[in-house]
């Protein structure tokens, strides 16, 4: 009868054991869990920064080529390679102004901003009689929300 008693509580010493073994991996399950919910949150925010980010640069994209529609808009040719070169400063301008190097002049615009360039004049634009010119505009927009930033451009062709 002492053998069985003494198998009896070597038992009883084993199951908490195995019961704090369980319990240890639930907390890891756990934590791993919501270590992987989080992340998946801070994805889900920053893609919709990007999206937010997109459509302000492309709401500016619009408001500038609307401008350059107008038929009173005018806007000298570029001096040099450096400043008919698409606008460097587009990855971090963040307020409206003339920019020296680039000679671009950024309009702030909702939440974005939009440079133009005169990049030149060309004689063979597509679906244009033979011998129109056209006035060639380089339209940059940025849009920044939050910490994403987009920039877009476009090229207007003016007749």
């Amino acid at each position: 009868m002492s053998v069985s008693l003494h198998q009896r509580r070597a038992q009883r010493g084993m199951v908490l054991l195995v019961s704090l073994v369980f319990l240890l991996l639930l907390t890891v399950i756990g934590l791993s869990s919501m270590q992987s919910a989080n992340l998946q949150e801070k994805m889900a925010g920053s893609v919709s920064l990007r999206n937010q980010s997109f459509q302000t640069a492309e709401a500016a994209l619009r408001i500038g080529e609307s401008a350059v529609q107008l038929s009173s808009y005018s806007l000298a040719v570029c001096a040099n390679t450096t400043q008919c070169a698409p606008p460097a400063e587009s990855t971090a301008v963040t307020a409206a102004g003339l920019n020296s190097t680039s000679g671009v002049t950024w309009i702030a615009a909702g939440n974005g901003f939009y440079g133009v360039q005169n990049i030149g004049t060309t004689l063979t634009a597509v679906n244009v009689p033979s011998n129109t010119s056209a006035t060639l505009y380089r339209i940059t927009a940025v849009g920044i929300v939050g910490s994403s930033r987009s920039v877009v451009e476009s090229v207007y062709a003016k007749y």
